[in-house]
């Protein structure tokens, strides 16, 4: 007994592979991006706006895969991250305030926006 359709679905899941190895993942990617952004903005210390107002957001598709990138172009950044002076206006802030807001506290989210992505 031959098997009809065969044409319809290799055309169909290369079809599907192609948006999600393309467009799809890069938009999912930046949305996680900007998921764990912002639980690290809250977490952020502030002695002026630049630090917050330094940063940036970068997307790089590469051969293994999409590439996503959030850093902060102000000198000072990486000094307050690891833990520089603890003058802050802000109570909350916290070292590591990057690494956290996506490890920590972003988390749940991101992996909720993931599947909810990938689903359909």
């Amino acid at each position: 007994m031959p098997v009809r359709g065969g044409r319809n679905v290799r055309r169909n899941a290369k079809r599907h592979i192609g948006r999600i190895a393309g467009s799809q993942t890069e938009r999912v990617v930046t949305e996680i991006l900007i998921i764990g952004e912002g639980y690290a903005v809250d977490l952020t210390p502030v002695d002026t706006a630049n630090l917050i107002n330094s940063r940036y957001r970068r997307i790089t598709n590469e051969q293994t895969g999409t590439k996503g990138v959030i850093g902060y172009t102000a000198e000072y950044a990486a000094a307050v991250h690891d833990g520089g002076p603890k003058n802050w206006q802000k109570p909350d802030a916290e070292d590591q305030f990057l690494r956290r807001g996506f490890e920590r506290d972003g988390m749940g989210d991101i992996r909720a926006h993931i599947r909810r992505s990938y689903r359909n």
